[in-house]
């Protein structure tokens, strides 16, 4: 789920709160620090490479919760979730793409069951370098990034910081620029009220879906309650930053990375009609979904998988 900031924002004040993440198995070992800087000189994988299932990686500036599915000699499928979300937002989807991919799913700093620091940037290029360094802690050399919502402003980030890392981009509801953002009644978020109620959530999340009668997951929910006032404010400024800055389909333009774009034709957040500013980018495959909202990955899994797997198999 996505907010508003002028774009994706909520109204905001007062001191975040802290979370302490939830221990998960794993390596707890600190990397040297990764030099991001799109060379192909890459640091050695660690004893993270290798393995599957779900883990906490410890990066220098935050744990990073990552869960990986599907044989470990495929090509690589890495999974960037949205705002307000969690990698359990790609759930539904993981078991139609593992079996032809090896699926890695990252939740972004101040997210799902990643740590949610108060004294650490959440600027786009650095959740997007963080990224780069999960996926060096893997063992991956190259990945397809699929990106839904603000998480593909992160995978174009991932992709401008590390191009040869990113094979291919595949944005689902992304919007192009804040020129596109369909305006939204603010979220009143309370700092001295938080987390909110589930109600407050499945408001704040109703323009997220277009399908009639869909129910929102209560493990999506629960999810955002997870989240700070801190993280929750601060990513989707962040988000509306990067935006500001330069428009997605100018910064991909110059990048040449084969890219596909997806937009649920019944968009409550974006103009589903924006989707065309991505053809300026030479190459790019542009679908609307007929039907869907801006969550595809949750109204209709089946149909949004088939299409990113064409696409992945298609560029081999």
């Amino acid at each position: 789920m996505t907010v508003s900031d002028s774009g994706p924002r909520a109204q905001s004040a007062g001191p975040a709160q802290r979370y302490t993440p939830s221990q998960d198995t794993g390596s707890s070992e600190r990397p040297a620090p990764s030099q991001d800087t799109g060379s192909s000189e890459r640091p050695a994988p660690s004893q993270d490479a290798g393995a599957t299932g779900s883990r906490t990686l410890s990066l220098d500036d935050g744990e990073l919760h990552v869960c990986q599915d599907g044989p470990r000699d495929a090509p690589a499928l890495l999974l960037v979730h949205g705002s307000a979300s969690s990698l359990r937002s790609w759930d539904a989807m993981v078991p139609l793409l593992a079996e032809r991919h090896h699926v890695i799913r990252i939740d972004l700093l101040g997210h799902g069951r990643s740590g949610k620091p108060d004294d650490r940037s959440y600027a786009t290029p650095d959740q997007a370098r963080r990224v780069g360094e999960a996926l060096d802690r893997l063992g991956m050399e190259h990945a397809v990034v699929a990106g839904h919502s603000s998480g593909g402003v992160v995978a174009t980030a991932l992709a401008e910081l590390r191009p040869g890392l990113v094979d291919a981009l595949a944005l689902i509801n992304t919007g192009p620029s804040l020129e596109a953002y369909i305006p939204q009644e603010p979220l009143p978020l309370d700092p001295a009220r938080w987390p909110p109620e589930d109600e407050q959530i499945l408001r704040f999340g109703r323009t997220a879906f277009s399908r009639p009668g869909f129910e929102v997951p209560q493990e999506l929910v629960d999810e955002v309650r997870l989240m700070t006032f801190h993280t929750l404010t601060t990513t989707m400024r962040e988000t509306t930053e990067y935006l500001r800055q330069r428009a997605l389909p100018e910064r991909l333009a110059s990048l040449g990375e084969p890219l596909l774009v997806l937009f649920g034709a019944d968009d409550g957040r974006w103009r589903s009609s924006s989707a065309a500013d991505y053809r300026k980018v030479p190459g790019a495959t542009v679908e609307l979904l007929p039907g869907l909202g801006h969550t595809p990955i949750l109204e209709d899994p089946q149909r949004t998988a088939a299409l990113l797997l064409d696409f992945t198999t298609r560029r081999r």
